[in-house]
């Protein structure tokens, strides 16, 4: 298909903080955007947990792309329990997706995957490729191998279905408009630690640079291949938040030691997570790269907004 086709796209997750982002990146490419979710907004109104009512909604519509962007996560999870609709909507949700993909004739899909599955551990110095690096780890703690066998169930459902072009893009930490909010109003009523990183860094990426990789992916990119979409610069998670303080000018954040985390079990794991990403495929695959190199610029650049 030429490159400059409009598409109708089926977005999943449409009306979240990074679903809106996705449609204004989809639209802005030149393509009609379908919201699908449950709640008021949506073009399509389902839940994408519930298979019969999901094809029911979708039943009469003709459909070239769809976007898997869904969300169970209506605030930061902290503990591992938090998780579990996520991991629900991960599997279960993302197989009922791929029917209605088939039933709407979809020619292409797109996952929203993120860069902990490649496990939440720490990888020292070594930078984590899609290429020689295991997504979906086995062997790991209980709690933390749901997630990770969610994550890979996922991906495997997305770039795998016969018929169906899958991309799966593996993002770092969100942050930017709608996604920092809450960490800033938290600084601003010093309520919000730093945890002292101690040399541990993650992949971060500004929310509009990966909403650009998704509708780039909607005709780019070699179908059934996963990509990396992180900035250049990992941080860790403590020195974000200063990032975040010394942006928007509030109160400096106290640092703290890690171990002070261990209440908040999922929290605990993902700050204390070392991991450094590779983003080469994407710029060679999809011709993507991030307007924001770093968190420190992208905050820059919010606050400024």
């Amino acid at each position: 298909m030429d490159m400059t086709d409009t598409k109708n796209v089926l977005l999943a997750g449409a009306t979240g903080v990074f679903g809106r982002q996705v449609a204004e990146a989809l639209a802005a490419a030149g393509h009609t955007v379908l919201g699908l979710g449950r709640g008021p907004g949506n073009d399509v109104r389902a839940d994408v947990t519930d298979r019969d009512a999901l094809l029911r909604a979708v039943d009469g519509l003709a459909v070239d792309t769809v976007v898997h962007a869904a969300t169970a996560l209506a605030r930061p999870p902290m503990r591992h329990r938090d998780m579990a609709a996520t991991d629900v909507l991960r599997t279960d949700g993302t197989r009922n997706l791929v029917e209605a993909a088939q039933a709407v004739g979809a020619r292409r899909m797109i996952s929203e995957s993120m860069v902990f599955g490649y496990g939440y551990r720490d990888f020292g110095d070594r930078v984590l490729t899609e290429d020689t690096d295991v997504y979906g780890p086995t062997g790991r703690p209980a709690a933390c191998q749901r997630h990770l066998d969610a994550m890979r169930v996922k991906e495997e459902l997305m770039l795998g279905t016969p018929g169906i072009e899958g991309i799966g893009l593996r993002f770092g930490l969100f942050y930017g408009a709608g996604g920092t909010d809450a960490l800033v109003a938290m600084l601003r009523k010093r309520k919000l630690p730093a945890v002292k990183d101690q040399g541990r860094v993650l992949p971060w990426i500004n929310l509009a640079d990966a909403a650009r990789a998704v509708a780039l992916a909607v005709d780019g990119g070699v179908p059934g291949e996963a990509y990396n979409i992180v900035d250049d610069t990992p941080l860790g998670f403590g020195a974000h938040v200063r990032a975040v303080a010394a942006a928007f000018g509030t109160p400096k954040p106290l640092d703290v030691p890690g171990w002070l985390m261990r209440p908040y079990s999922y929290a605990y794991t993902m700050v204390t997570t070392n991991m450094r990403v590779s983003n080469a495929k994407a710029a060679a695959g999809l011709g993507w790269l991030p307007e924001f190199p770093d968190c420190a610029a992208g905050l820059r650049d919010l606050a400024a907004r």
